[in-house]
């Protein structure tokens, strides 16, 4: 052990690159990489934190409110009532720990077994809109979304599960899970099981969320953060940093995120990213496997969700957008090359593409003619 660590664990699929622990001077690479993305809004205040922390509070306690005026009506005992619990979940960036100021926070309301869907879009919908502090309240896309005390939670999904009763520790990362729900209830657990399962392969979690805020901040700065447009969505970059935790467990922020663009300005794409051994739980549903699936072999950028069903999340990416992460993540690699060796500071690993110097004009001109 060093300096009071733990035993060292092995992460990910293949043993780590580097097992060496920071230096001094990595730790302050680290707070000036902290420094310079706090103009940009990424990071919250305590009291901005709390806020959210009560609002999901308020809002648990209408679903077990809710659910315990619904299992009145199917005629449960009164002891069952008492017990029959329900409860809100987070995922995505807020769950991760690396959402951004005013950010929305996703969300699932996950019951028993009793509690039908449509239950969740009539009557939990009626129970809402008589809260006050609840305002913009709409059923979209099979979700409902609304915002409370100034805070957006958007994409609130349901699912049940085939239990009794959702006790307050429940945790949703056992595959015994899935058994016997409908397809749209694995779906909708799928964002909380598949956040829940990257946070518990990462090696250091404050370490991967610093590295991940920054990351997904050049990524947004170099106008390539976007799942529609054929680039990377949130849980993609959440990934690729883990698997860059996993290789360096013991690296700081400032030296993940120059690992990050090395580990994948060299990536021999299509070579999936993995954080762990795909699992078979025998449960029959779909899953990425390429040497099944013909249309998986044409995927570009794979990268796999940890959980079961395994599925890639990088299924938009064409040829043009991969070429242009490629590209990114090799000028990733030049700039923090120069950081590290004192030529720069971060600030220039944050600055926008100049478009009309990469795009010149004669050459649109052209293409107009």
């Amino acid at each position: 052990m060093h300096g009071g660590q733990q035993p060292q664990k092995h992460y990910g699929i293949t043993s780590s690159i580097s097992m060496a622990f920071p230096r001094e001077v990595d730790h302050q690479y680290t707070q000036k990489l902290s420094e310079a993305m706090k103009p940009f809004g990424v990071f919250e205040d305590e009291d901005e934190l709390n806020h959210r922390l009560a609002v999901l509070g308020k809002l648990n306690t209408f679903v077990k409110e809710w659910i315990a005026e619904i299992s009145e009506t199917k005629n449960l005992p009164p002891s069952a009532i008492t017990n029959v619990g329900g409860k809100i979940f987070t995922f995505g960036s807020y769950r991760l720990g690396v959402h951004t100021k005013g950010a929305d926070i996703d969300a699932l309301c996950v019951s028993p077994r009793h509690v039908e869907r449509t239950d969740f879009f009539d009557s939990f919908f009626a129970k809402l809109k008589l809260h006050e502090e609840i305002k913009d309240l709409r059923v979209r896309l099979k979700k409902i979304k609304h915002s409370q005390d100034n805070i957006r939670i958007i994409d609130l999904l349901f699912a049940r599960l085939a239990l009794q009763s959702i006790p307050d520790n429940l945790d949703l990362r056992g595959d015994s899970h899935l058994r016997n729900l409908d397809i749209r209830c694995i779906r909708s657990l799928n964002g909380c099981r598949v956040t829940d399962e990257i946070l518990y392969l990462v090696p250091n979690k404050e370490n991967f969320r610093l590295t991940l805020r920054a990351i997904k901040l050049w990524a947004k700065r170099r106008g390539i953060y976007s799942n529609m447009l054929g680039f990377l969505g949130g849980v993609s970059w959440a990934m690729l940093v883990a698997r860059t935790c996993q290789l360096y467990p013991n690296a700081v922020a400032a030296t993940l995120v120059h690992k990050f663009f090395l580990v994948f300005s060299k990536w021999e794409w299509p070579n999936p990213v993995l954080l762990k051994q795909p699992e078979d739980s025998n449960l029959n549903l779909p899953v990425w496997d390429p040497r099944v699936n013909p249309s998986d072999r044409y995927h570009l950028m794979p990268i796999i969700t940890p959980a079961y069903p395994q599925q890639n999340s990088t299924y938009n990416v064409s040829t043009s957008t991969r070429t242009i992460m490629s590209e990114e993540f090799k000028y990733g690699l030049s700039v923090t090359d120069d950081i590290l060796q004192g030529k720069t500071d971060w600030s220039k690993l944050f600055q926008p593409p100049n478009f009309f110097l990469k795009y010149k004009w004669p050459n649109s001109l052209n293409i107009c003619l």
